[in-house]
């Protein structure tokens, strides 16, 4: 939503309200704001400057014995000039740089869905959502929202757009309880920020259990200093058409606050007010189908198509992905690619598609497109590629390998080493493929050096662990802390806790982002220097997932044979390909 179409009070929510219709929005101003004031005495945006740790850079304003020495020059060379820069505020300070000791967690949001959070509750809690989000994303933290009741360490994630329509389609029949707000915070961080948004019935049960207690605080793990802020609502006045007023209640703080008219409000509950640009459902062709098995989704170059193993063995389904720059989105189509035998390794070139498949005892060459110089077709006997029975059937359990093009020639990594195929079938070796490339799950391209359009530093050939995409490196001695060398010549240090695996290597803007998967929970996260985002539409499946050489994109089959693709900045999901049926 533009904040030219908000009121002035509401102008810097415009990003959290582009999610609603402008009549919501504007019907939760008011509720809006003063929760807004409410929270934002228990969750603060901006921390304290921390402890001072030198200078950072140049500004223009300080203390005298911050003036850098060619200005005391020019007060002993030229002092009128001096003053009149003194005056004009145009003298040169070095800028004190600080170093902050608060730990950056996430903002963690537990939603009461039961009975008595119906209605007036739900709009509550909507208004929190949208105020908690903000807050969180100007920290450069992330919300996760959690329903009472559900399997501990399930998270909603994302933007407001897609946050939102599954928040509220968690209703539950029974009202939560005290042991269950237990379970949902064991296992977070210390450094977590934790609210609860529930009623004033289990808001006094749960300070009943521990004596001493102001009503809204319950001491349980999760939050920085162990207590969670507990925002319980219910229902002040009536009107003629329904709720008009609630009653919230946080902490010592009891205030009573308007609610939307009961048309608005309706409409709200049912979610015809969400303004959500959903997932473009891309099925299976008809003549892919077949039993359900593991679709291995990859993208082999810098092309927006990703290709995806069908249900027969010689099938290659290959699915533009980009994002349409129109205000409708374009109808994206998955085209199915029929190959005789195994299908080996695939790649889009501009225009073309060429594929390698194993049939018969031969390696043959597919192309689908415009049409090549040379021989039409040709025949490569497979020893030449290093293809024996038993390499032939580790491939056809991994996504296809990746088949780049080179001038006229074909590259195609296999058992370890480059092998280079003339237009006329003719096969060379190309030297060896980089020892951290061969991974467990494929052929990983993000951490073939030789694909690195720049020269790498010494330090990242020495380094047990590298990863790059658009002339950014990252590499690691220990695998969890990594120094970035950026396509812009600066330097970043990027570091996770956790016991996971680097899948990948993206850009927000500027920024590099380690795009991180975890064998245990099996969850996606992305790692950037200000904080951790987890990517939980991403999460789940049973091997990393793909990410694009050069765009921000993501690809994860949850479950198997069903492939979401999306932002991994955001999380938000723009494609949904093939189906779990």
């Amino acid at each position: 939503m533009s904040a030219t179409r908000l009121p002035a009070a509401l102008a810097p929510w415009a990003g959290a309200l582009s999610a609603l219709s402008p009549e919501l929005a504007l019907a939760l101003g008011p509720l809006l704001r003063r929760l807004d004031q409410l929270v934002g005495t228990r969750e603060p945006v901006t921390d304290g400057p921390g402890e001072p740790d030198g200078t950072g850079g140049i500004g223009r304003s300080g203390r005298p014995e911050q003036l850098l020495p060619a200005e005391w020059l020019l007060a002993e060379e030229h002092p009128d000039e001096f003053l009149r820069r003194f005056v004009d505020r145009e003298l040169l300070y070095l800028a004190p740089e600080f170093r902050s000791t608060v730990a950056r967690g996430r903002t963690v949001v537990l939603v009461d869905a039961g009975p008595s959070q119906a209605g007036a509750g739900r709009l509550v809690q909507l208004a929190a959502l949208l105020v908690l989000h903000r807050r969180a994303a100007a920290r450069g933290s992330e919300l996760l929202v959690g329903v009472l009741g559900d399997r501990p360490g399930r998270w909603l994630s994302g933007e407001p757009a897609d946050l939102l329509p599954s928040w509220l389609a968690a209703r539950r029949p029974a009202e939560p309880t005290a042991e269950q707000v237990r379970e949902a915070t064991a296992d977070l961080d210390a450094a977590d920020r934790v609210w609860l948004l529930t009623s004033p019935r289990l808001a006094d049960r749960l300070a009943d259990r521990l004596p001493g207690l102001p009503p809204g605080s319950v001491p349980v793990a999760g939050g920085p200093s162990g207590t969670p802020r507990v925002l319980a609502t219910e229902v002040a006045r009536w009107g003629p058409a329904g709720a008009t007023h609630v009653t919230v209640r946080l902490d010592r703080t009891e205030l009573e606050l308007p609610l939307p008219a009961a048309d608005i409000a309706v409409r709200a509950l049912r979610g015809a007010e969400f303004r959500r640009t959903g997932p473009v459902l891309v099925p299976t062709p008809a003549d892919a189908a077949g039993p359900p098995g593991r679709a291995l989704p990859v993208f082999t170059t810098d092309a927006t198509v990703l290709l995806t193993r069908g249900r027969r063995e010689g099938t290659l389904l290959a699915t533009d992905v980009r994002q349409s720059e129109h205000k409708h989105a374009a109808v994206t189509r998955t085209k199915a690619h029929h190959l005789n035998g195994q299908l080996i390794a695939a790649g889009r070139t501009g225009r073309r598609l060429f594929a390698l498949h194993l049939h018969r005892g031969r390696v043959l060459r597919y192309v689908s497109g415009r049409q090549v110089g040379g021989a039409a077709e040709f025949v490569v006997d497979p020893a030449f590629l290093g293809l024996d029975g038993t390499v032939a059937e580790v491939l056809a359990s991994r996504p296809v390998l990746p088949l780049l093009c080179a001038g006229d020639d074909l590259l195609v990594p296999v058992a370890g080493r480059w092998r280079r195929i003339a237009p006329d079938g003719a096969v060379t070796d190309d030297g060896p493929v980089g020892h951290r490339a061969e991974g467990p799950h494929g052929f990983e391209r993000y951490r073939e050096p030789r694909l690195f359009d720049r020269t790498p530093q010494p330090d990242a050939l020495r380094a047990p662990h590298l990863v790059h995409a658009g002339g950014t490196a990252a590499w690691s001695y220990d695998g969890r802390t990594w120094t970035v060398w950026t396509r812009l010549g600066d330097e970043r240090r990027l570091s996770f806790r956790k016991n996971a695996l680097v899948a990948g290597l993206i850009h927000d803007g500027r920024e590099p982002v380690l795009i991180t998967w975890s064998p245990d929970s099996r969850m996606v996260r992305a790692i950037r220097h200000d904080g951790v985002r987890t990517l939980s539409r991403f999460s789940g499946g049973t091997a990393p997932p793909a990410v694009h050489p050069t765009e921000p994109l993501l690809a994860a089959e949850v479950p198997p044979g069903r492939v979401v693709v999306g932002d991994a900045t955001t999380g938000r999901i723009h494609h949904v390909i093939g189906s779990s049926d």
